[in-house]
């Protein structure tokens, strides 16, 4: 009895003595979808279970690891209460990855990661076992509401915060996607010249203008550079995706202003001679003031039909006789190149039996006649 137990104490002297915690390796001597199994140089063998493997719940191990390989783990339990030692690799690879997350907090080393699942507020993203949280706010430099196509791909990002006492780990991606966008908006900036025609896409369509995607940089249309005519309504003329052929106006920083008045096309480079004084035009009544109403020449040349030389008759207003939209015949009594101002009479053709070099009541002085100065009129 006493000679078993001696060789039995022998037997187990033989064994190195293992403590739980203790970083161990091994040989893997059997592998299992769902175990490994590994000679420690301990009287039982080591196990390593798949959720202790890795966080992928569905991974076959036979996949990833193979008989004869050498590997370290960390050790959970001396006796698993199977006569087993229980060994975790997941666990060791996230200290190792605690160490690395560490080192690239300190010298904000950019990291790749794997997300690994979709939470309500970020992802929770993988490097070497080690878990990072990348709140929703810091995923994108744009808002996203869903952020489920995210799930399973790699991507980079910085740690901003590193507190693994309290599993508090934080990356930051959107401070990445800025830098890089700055850095393609700044290559794009120096590309760029006033008088270039570009092309573009819709982005936005506001009251007051469009957003033009310019490729990692915006433009924008004001409503006021959309048509060398009137534009009311910028929603009724563009819609998100447009294709549009614009020129830069002015880029002021990463400012950029874009015009589709094209010079060449200006109305009022040929207007001398079709509106000249004398000549018998017709347009449409396009807006109306209280000193007169704004005729519609053609797109970009408004005319201004002063209230005392719409009627033989006094009247009080252009509204009394007129409507939006009407078209009306009248005379050009005068023409202002200089100033892009052209005045008109339909009181001269109605007074067909008076001499037509009748002395035409002016307009006031103030009385605009541009779109731009009718604009402030109407406000």
């Amino acid at each position: 009895m006493s000679e078993e137990l001696n060789f039995e104490q022998m037997l187990n002297e033989s064994f190195k003595t293992i403590h739980t915690g203790e970083v161990v390796e091994g040989k893997v001597i059997a592998v299992k979808p769902e175990e490994i199994v590994l000679n420690i140089g301990y009287k039982s063998d080591g196990i390593i279970s798949r959720d202790e493997y890795s966080n992928d719940s569905n991974l076959d191990l036979t996949t990833v690891v193979n008989e004869g390989d050498t590997m370290e783990a960390k050790v959970l339990k001396v006796n698993d209460g199977d006569g087993q030692v229980a060994l975790t690799y997941k666990r060791l690879a996230a200290d190792r990855g605690n160490k690395r997350l560490e080192e690239a907090f300190n010298s904000k080393e950019v990291l790749k990661g794997k997300v690994i699942k979709v939470l309500d507020g970020g992802l929770s993203v993988v490097v070497d076992e080690a878990r990072v949280f990348l709140p929703a706010s810091l995923v994108s430099d744009s808002y996203e509401k869903d952020l489920s196509k995210y799930n399973g791909q790699e991507i980079e990002f910085v740690i901003t915060e590193f507190n693994p006492k309290r599993r508090r780990v934080i990356g930051d991606r959107k401070c990445l996607l800025v830098e890089q966008k700055a850095s393609r908006q700044k290559e794009i900036l120096e590309k760029l010249h006033v008088g270039d025609i570009i092309e573009g896409s819709v982005k936005n369509v506001t009251d007051f203008g469009a957003f033009v995607d310019l490729g990692d940089i915006d433009g924008l249309l004001h409503i006021s550079e959309m048509s060398w005519g009137h534009v009311d309504n910028p929603k009724k003329i563009f819609k998100v995706g447009d294709t549009l052929r614009v020129f830069i106006k002015d880029i002021q920083g990463t400012k950029i202003a874009l015009s589709l008045k094209f010079p060449d096309q200006n109305p009022w480079i040929d207007a001398a001679s079709k509106y000249a004084v004398g000549s018998i035009v017709k347009g449409k009544v396009a807006r109306m003031t209280d000193f007169g109403a704004f005729i519609e020449l053609e797109p970009g040349i408004d005319a201004l039909l002063h209230v005392s030389q719409i009627a033989k008759d006094h009247i009080d207003k252009p509204a009394d006789v007129l409507s939006l939209g009407q078209e009306v015949e009248a005379k050009v009594v005068d023409f202002d190149e200089e100033n892009k101002k052209i005045s008109l009479s339909i009181k001269v053709l109605l007074s067909k039996d008076e001499p037509e070099a009748q002395t035409v009541e002016a307009a006031p002085a103030e009385a605009p006649v541009s779109e731009e100065t009718a604009s402030d009129s109407e406000a």
